[in-house]
């Protein structure tokens, strides 16, 4: 019975202490604090055009070559990688806008005035900057 007892006691201290602990979301959330040195590539001739996509459409929030600013998140970041996010996902982003969920930014709205093969071009460019960038 004493036994019993100090397990449950030690298990009550237990979870006293994991629940006061404050929480680490930071891996979960991105946050843009300052523009990191970027790699540029030698880009192709779509990752070009994709380039003066971006710069027109995309840059104001996502910053030069997607390293983000304070009005949204970069692009040079594991939770972009391809394998995580697919390039049907800045499709659907771009059309029907996307909530917060990665970061602290607010909602993102649609991209006006855009069609499927510029950001298709823009995909092209983003992924160039990502692979150089070891992403």
């Amino acid at each position: 019975m004493r036994n019993i007892v100090i397990v449950a006691i030690a298990t009550l201290l237990l979870a006293v202490w994991y629940f006061t602990q404050p929480s680490d979301t930071s891996s979960d959330q991105i946050t843009q604090t300052q523009t990191p040195s970027v790699i540029v590539p030698e880009l192709t001739a779509d990752a070009k055009i994709g380039e003066t996509y971006f710069n027109a459409k995309c840059v104001a929030c996502h910053g030069d070559y997607g390293t983000g600013t304070q009005k949204g998140h970069t692009f040079l970041h594991k939770v972009y990688e391809k394998n995580h996010l697919g390039d049907e996902s800045f499709q659907r982003a771009a059309k029907f806008g996307t909530p917060a969920h990665h970061w602290n930014f607010g909602d993102m709205p649609p991209v006006t005035g855009i069609t499927r093969a510029e950001v298709s071009k823009i995909v092209t460019y983003i992924r160039a900057i990502q692979s150089a960038n070891g992403i």
